[in-house]
């Protein structure tokens, strides 16, 4: 198991952060590797919430099922994400600062069958790709560009 975490500032409000990030359907807009998201539960966003996503993996398109297991807007989100190849669970987390947004991520990466081998390899390029992925999340922000899918939810726990 590898075990990733970071932070970055975003010049945003938490609210807008926290909606665009918890609505998995923004993601290839800041994520190059990510080629689709569908939301495939109904109702709004928010705890158990499913999408099916495509990520661009070495060429190769590899599906993988994300869900919400806990969703506080708008201070955190800890989701499941489970493909052929891995098993990822984690937080992100949001926290209100004098210009903007601190984000924080944290994640357990657990590769399967023959690919535990790889697992130093996570522990090494998960941290950059990571950086990369939310330092085009944070330019996609700070430049107007965060219109999301849906609403946020006023009735979910700890929403304003």
């Amino acid at each position: 198991m590898s075990h990733i975490e970071g932070e970055i500032i975003i010049h945003r409000p938490v609210e807008e952060v926290f909606d665009f990030v918890a609505d998995e359907r923004n993601e290839p807009r800041y994520n190059r590797r990510m080629l689709r998201a569908e939301k495939t539960s109904a109702g709004p966003v928010g705890s158990g919430t499913r999408f099916q996503v495509e990520l661009d993996t070495m060429g190769r398109t590899t599906p993988m099922t994300v869900e919400f297991t806990n969703y506080d807007r708008p201070r955190r989100v800890a989701s499941c994400t489970r493909s052929s190849m891995m098993t990822t669970d984690g937080t992100l987390s949001f926290e209100p600062i004098a210009d903007g947004t601190l984000m924080q991520w944290s994640w357990e990466v657990r590769p399967r069958g023959i690919l535990t081998f790889i697992t130093p390899l996570v522990s090494w390029l998960g941290p950059r790709q990571e950086q990369n992925i939310w330092g085009n999340l944070k330019r996609l922000l700070e430049r107007g560009g965060g219109e999301t899918h849906e609403p946020a939810r006023t009735d979910a726990p700890g929403a304003r």
